[in-house]
């Protein structure tokens, strides 16, 4: 354990890779539909909870607590109004939360959403339900998911899925209103990180009222840039008067965790590449110039790329997730059911390409393979598959045919930008029109039956070791969670207050500086993350071997070595006697 710092950067191009990939500035907006809000109360409700299901001993709920945004935000769905996460406890605990030995409270790294914690929620109440103590996990949904629209796979079926996203069938009475385009966002505006940790207070309070209860049980973390956002909120003064402390974020927590991230106010501290003090005054004028263009819709308000990283596309995740539940290890039709559109066959040449011939022609095209539904969803997530770093998952690897050296966008062995493309070799079925591509679970890769495949180059693409992700728990978060693993919606806003921390705007938010190491802090870093060969030693960090950025959420319970999975054991162990 160890407590966390503010500091010039040590991480070398994580944040900015992901910044300089979704298009901060230059991006935009999937879709000019108004957007639908996906939740709601009872008349006169302040809260609901809603059950998702219990097994395990873990019970999951869907929680709703209003706390609308200031008028000044202007017009919006009124489902954003409301704040949500979802709720994992001990089945055999207490119902309510202030009596339970601790509350774990996460906060989403970028483009994520609340159910991409949910392994590591499940296997912490898990863990430490079977040393005797009650823990909950609350993982949190930033506001502006309130502009997703889950009906499509909530039917639990692909093809429905499909039709209602994309070919405008009716699920449930209901009609898809379309991806929510940029000219509908202008109240995510303001959407930065002021309103961020408000809104997690706010929700704090509103669940747990006694401030003491928070101090003594509330442990406050997140993953990726979900650190930066706790360093914020631990830093916050919520009343306006800096003299009084009861209402100081640091007096929420009893501690802070960190998953393959650090708690802190800089994003430079996350990135490595983008210095804390460039010698030059900053006056805010910067700050004053960004707001400017979100105000007038000259930038973006929401992060989106043309490829990949957009509403349209995040939500054909979620539609394999689906597949993959339904139907594992039946061949997939879904790359030759989907709508042929340029966004969505710009993405499928990106991430299925062998080399760039291939990509530029499109032949062949991965709906010229045979793939289970399990695969296609391997494809979409492995990291031995997909080339952004801050999207892998070590969750196993293709099988039943020749594998091939997948060269693009990078060249397997090249040290090209690893903090943004990683260090994996990448992989690809070999035979268009040929055998069923299946997928081999992390827990069966080294088996005595596995083929062993290797890179042109004798060196083998997966180990062992390096497999930490069960594919059926990937897919039960991806496809079935009612909020979301992905964030389709992400606010710009949030981002660039993070990159001009600097700016007297964003400073003044840093009211109790002392709130960084107020609390002891528990580090747990991914060992083939973002980090891979520069993990900051200071941090006294544990070190998942083998685990990918987003594996430190999605690994399963047991290990390959038949060890207990090391994130949740470390944050069992810190909610224990955090020191």
């Amino acid at each position: 354990m160890n407590t966390s710092r503010s500091r010039a950067g040590t991480w070398r191009t994580a944040a900015l890779a992901v910044l300089l990939t979704t298009g901060a500035i230059t991006g935009t907006a999937t879709g000019t539909a108004t957007g639908t809000a996906t939740g709601s109360a009872s008349a006169g409700s302040a809260r609901t909870e809603t059950a998702v299901g219990s097994s395990g001993g873990v019970t999951e709920t869907v929680v709703r607590v209003r706390a609308p945004l200031p008028a000044s935000f202007g017009a919006r769905p009124a489902a954003c109004d409301w704040l949500s996460y979802l709720r994992y406890r001990s089945s055999a605990g207490p119902a309510s939360a202030a009596d339970a030995d601790r509350v774990l409270v996460a906060q989403p790294g970028i483009l994520e959403g609340a159910g991409a914690f949910d392994s590591v929620a499940r296997n912490t109440v898990t863990r430490a339900a079977q040393q005797g103590r009650h823990l909950e996990f609350w993982t949190l949904d930033r506001r502006s998911n309130c502009l997703e629209d889950h009906t499509g796979t909530a039917s639990g079926d692909q093809h429905t899925a499909v039709d209602y996203y994309y070919r405008g069938k009716q699920v449930a009475g209901r009609t898809f209103a379309g991806f929510v385009g940029d000219d509908q966002l202008g109240w995510m505006a303001r959407l930065g990180i002021e309103q961020t940790v408000r809104d997690q207070y706010d929700l704090l309070a509103a669940e747990l009222p006694d401030q003491k209860v928070r101090k003594e049980k509330v442990l406050c973390g997140g993953h990726s840039l979900g650190g930066v956002v706790t360093g914020y909120f631990a830093t916050a003064d919520f009343d306006g008067d800096p003299a009084t402390t009861a209402d100081a974020g640091q007096n929420q927590c009893a501690g802070y965790f960190a998953l393959d991230t650090t708690v802190s106010t800089s994003l430079g501290d996350l990135s490595g590449s983008i210095p804390d003090d460039t010698g030059l005054p900053d006056i805010g004028l910067g700050y004053g110039v960004v707001q400017a263009g979100l105000d007038s819709g000259l930038f973006p308000r929401s992060l989106s790329a043309p490829v990949l990283l957009n509403p349209e596309t995040m939500t054909l995740l979620a539609i394999a997730g689906v597949g993959a539940v339904q139907d594992p290890d039946g061949e997939s039709d879904l790359p030759g059911y989907l709508p042929r559109n340029t966004n969505i066959e710009a993405t499928n040449r990106f991430l299925f390409s062998r080399d760039p011939a291939t990509f530029l022609t499109g032949s062949p095209a991965v709906k010229d393979f045979r793939l289970t539904n399990e695969a296609v969803l391997g494809a979409l997530m492995d990291d031995q598959s997909v080339p952004l770093a801050f999207l892998q998952s070590s969750v196993g690897f293709f099988d039943g045919g020749p594998i091939t050296d997948k060269n693009f966008p990078v060249t397997n062995g090249s040290s090209a930008q690893p903090g943004l493309f990683g260090t994996e070799y990448k992989a690809i079925p070999a035979e268009p029109h040929g055998p069923l591509y299946t997928w081999r679970d992390y827990d069966r890769v080294g088996d005595a039956d596995d083929p062993g495949y290797r890179s042109s180059d004798g060196t083998p693409f997966t180990a062992a070791g390096k497999e930490v992700t069960d594919i059926q728990e990937l897919a039960r978060s991806m496809g079935t969670q009612p909020l979301d693993f992905t964030e389709q919606y992400f606010p710009t806003k949030l981002v660039t207050d993070l990159e001009l921390s600097t700016s007297p705007q964003v400073k003044r938010l840093v009211v109790h500086p002392g709130g960084l190491t107020a609390r002891p802090t528990l580090t747990v870093l991914a060992g083939d993350g973002l980090l891979a060969g520069r993990i900051p030693a200071d941090l006294h960090p544990v070190v998942a071997d083998g685990y990918q950025h987003l594996d430190v959420l999605t690994a399963a319970p047991v290990q390959n070595n038949g060890r207990p999975e090391p994130v949740s054991t470390a944050l069992t162990e810190f909610a224990r006697d955090p020191r």
